[in-house]
């Protein structure tokens, strides 16, 4: 039976289920299937009904959202008025991959398996539950449950006897070949191809604006343990519009020093030009790379060398390696019997592809050049709250940056790739650019002018609320209630004054929680339950929406307990009442997150 054509789609927040994605692609193609690997919202989905065989890999974002590349594919096939044979020739399997720790854990995917069998689709296995929280990570599920999936598709498509399983020693063919000019031409290396300080049409991933910062302002105390950025960009001529709740995406750059050292150990020259050109049909080039293309452009704009390497990267590196000893280890850490130790050199202390290279640097220097894009995934944008209006400050676009940076046992601490490049960026010193773009968030505000609005965001979690208050006073529209945390209103109170002008103007009331500045910590949870008759009130007799957002570990839930017990203390609910109001609530979008890890 000839091999049909496999389909791996994936909806991918960080980039762990785009990797997934495309291992199997790779392990599909050792077995001598064809197969495409592709985001689900890229995909046609009306063709989905003439799909044989289909692989969704999802993570589950958020409080159990969709990811931001599969949101329109989840609305289509959530419809009502698909008919229930849809998929009757479709056999299919869900890998999702999640974080037990959070409430939701894997509903996305759990979610998708139950549609699709509504649909009349043919489930190969249960759905697989990869767990962020395992020791071992998502392998962990993720392996046995890869091992039977072959085992059911080999069974319907056999590897054809004269061909055989390519042995998993042997690398795959890379996507590009990589042809070097023997002269530079003159390029415009620095600058990211298709962006553009004035775009034709509304700046996207493809075609970023070069959007000038204006100031870069450390807003917490000198003393405080972190270092929070409020930084400005000047949007003129963008085409750029954004609302309250929107965020944006901005594309960070390598360190120049690590550009400079991974060139070295890879023995590359950082001036020398290239084209590319790809091997598999239907694969187009990078859309973010200029052609011709630097090698430093493609290390400093390209090239995730700061992340933290996946498995996938010890398994092709082992692949190409012609050193016996460190082939060894790499083998050892691309086998199953070797996550342990894998995991305890390089996810626990967050060791980067860099350092991992300079480990094995006669693996590194061998690398041939072809196999870089294969070997190394893309930096991938990072998603900030716009944390002002165009109302109040038309032309600009702010946004509030909490820098990351924290010590493992390993010597150099480790950084943040965006947090700390735009932090390092001084428009005082000249000018500066840096490629954005927008998309709508996971906020949305009532358009009737009299609905209440009840905002929680401690810490940076107040961005997207300052954005929301400056836009709802322009527009005349009072009922605005922040709830406000932080350590101490002396270092990390962010707008501090601004709220308290606007409080004294009636235009907002706000709540704060400080946390350290007694002996009993008190965070924003204990002020909801304080105040829970005027929040009863609110939510219950004056109809008013509620938001929160912020790190997404243990607030969401605390504040969902405080928001049930005043259900239950106020409005006089039983606890499953209680319950069933906060889900009406979010059924209903009054009640609205965007939360972070």
């Amino acid at each position: 039976m000839p091999s049909p054509g496999l389909l791996v789609l994936f909806g991918s927040q960080t980039g762990t289920a785009q990797d997934v994605s495309e291992r199997l692609g790779r392990e599909a193609r050792r077995r001598r299937l064809e197969c495409r690997v592709q985001a689900l919202d890229s995909y046609s989905v009306v063709n989905l009904i003439r799909e044989p065989l289909v692989i969704f890999v999802c993570a589950t974002a958020g409080q159990g959202d969709p990811p931001d590349n599969m949101k329109n594919f989840w609305r289509f096939i959530f419809r009502k008025n698909l008919p229930p044979t849809s998929l009757c020739q479709t056999d299919f399997a869900v890998l999702g991959l999640g974080d037990s720790s959070y409430a939701k854990f894997n509903f996305v995917a759990k979610k998708l398996h139950r549609r699709l069998l509504q649909l009349g689709g043919r489930a190969l296995l249960p759905v697989c539950l990869g767990n962020d929280q395992h020791e071992l990570g998502p392998d962990a599920a993720i392996d046995p449950w890869l091992h039977d999936l072959w085992e059911k598709v080999l069974a319907l498509y056999p590897v054809p006897l004269d061909l055989g399983v390519i042995p998993a020693g042997v690398p795959l063919p890379p996507k590009f070949t990589v042809h070097f000019l023997p002269e530079a031409p003159m390029i415009r290396s620095e600058e990211q191809p298709g962006a553009s300080t004035d775009p034709p049409g509304p700046p996207s991933e493809q075609q970023p604006f070069l959007a000038p910062m204006v100031s870069n302002e450390r807003v917490t105390g000198p003393s405080h343990f972190q270092d929070v950025r409020l930084i400005e960009f000047d949007i003129t001529g963008s085409g750029l519009s954004f609302a309250a709740g929107d965020v944006v995406l901005i594309l960070p750059e390598n360190a120049a020093s690590h550009t400079q050292q991974f060139c070295q150990v890879l023995g590359l020259d950082p001036a020398q030009t290239f084209t590319l050109l790809p091997q598999e049909p239907g694969v187009p080039c990078p859309a973010r790379l200029p052609q011709p293309c630097s090698v430093r452009h493609l290390v400093s704009h390209y090239l995730d060398i700061a992340s933290v390497p996946r498995r996938s990267f010890f398994e092709l590196l082992a692949c190409l390696s012609p050193h016996e000893l460190e082939r060894e280890k790499l083998l050892y850490f691309s086998s199953p019997q070797g996550q342990e130790e894998l995991y305890a050199y390089c996810s626990q202390p967050r060791r980067t592809i860099l350092e991992v290279l300079c480990d094995f640097p006669h693996t590194a220097g061998a690398i041939p050049a072809d196999y870089l894009l294969d070997l190394i995934p893309p930096i991938r944008p990072r998603a900030f709250s716009i944390a002002s209006s165009l109302l109040a400050r038309p032309s600009r676009l702010q946004i509030l940056v909490a820098v990351v940076q924290y010590q493992t046992r390993l010597k150099e601490r480790r950084r943040g790739l965006c947090s700390s490049w735009l932090a390092s960026l001084d428009p005082g010193q000249g000018p500066v650019q840096v490629p954005l773009w927008v998309r709508p968030g996971g906020l949305t505000f009532p358009e009737t002018p009299d609905t209440p609005v009840i905002m929680v965001g401690p810490g940076t979690g107040v961005a997207p609320f300052r954005a929301a208050v400056q836009e709802r006073v322009a527009q005349g529209r009072n009922g605005n209630f922040l709830f406000f945390g932080c350590r101490s209103r002396h270092q990390d109170f962010y707008w501090g004054a601004e709220w308290l002008d606007l409080e004294k103007r009636g235009c907002l009331t706000l709540f704060t929680a400080f946390s350290r500045e007694q002996e009993q910590k008190v965070y924003v949870q204990h002020r909801i339950r304080e105040l829970g008759p005027l929040v009863w009130e609110l939510l219950e007799h004056r109809g008013a929406y509620f938001y929160l957002a912020g790190n997404a570990k243990c607030m969401p839930a605390d504040v969902s307990e405080a928001l049930t017990s005043v259900f239950r203390e106020e409005g006089g609910l039983s606890s499953p009442d209680a319950g069933a109001y906060l889900a009406r609530l979010q059924r209903t979008l009054r009640f609205q997150s965007e939360t972070w890890a």
